[in-house]
C-alpha cells in the first residue's frame, strides 16, 4: 500500500469528492483507509454505565484506497507515489515534482 498513516490525501470519488484530510488508519489486508473528516456515518450508542449518556455520534468510516490520492507537500497537488533508492533506502517520491514524501 502506497498510502501511509499521517499522509494528507485528496478524495477522488464518492460523496466527499474534492475534500482533503489526514489518514488516521490504514488496513492493507482490506485495502482501505480512514480519513479525518471524510466518509462520516452516524453511530447509535447505548449508555453502558450508570450516568453515561447514549446518543448518535458521527464516526469516520473506512473507504477504499483507490478513491484517494496523496497530496504532495511541495507542489500541493494530488499525485501518484513513486519510489527511489537513496543511500540504500527505499524512499517515496511525488511523481509530478520529484519531492520526497514523509
Amino acid at each position: 500500500m502506497r498510502i501511509k498513516k499521517g499522509d494528507n490525501v485528496k478524495v477522488l470519488a464518492g460523496k466527499d469528492i474534492g475534500k482533503t484530510g489526514e489518514v488516521l488508519e490504514t488496513s492493507p489486508k482490506d485495502n482501505t483507509v480512514v480519513v479525518k473528516g471524510v466518509n462520516i456515518n452516524k453511530r447509535h450508542v447505548k449508555p453502558r454505565k450508570q450516568g453515561e449518556e447514549g446518543g448518535i455520534i458521527p464516526v469516520e468510516s473506512h473507504m477504499d484506497v483507490s478513491k484517494v490520492a496523496v497530496v504532495c507537500p511541495k507542489c500541493g497537488k494530488a499525485t501518484k507515489v513513486g519510489y527511489e533508492v537513496v543511500d540504500g533506502k527505499k524512499v517515496r517520491v511525488c511523481k509530478k515534482c520529484g519531492a520526497k514524501l514523509k
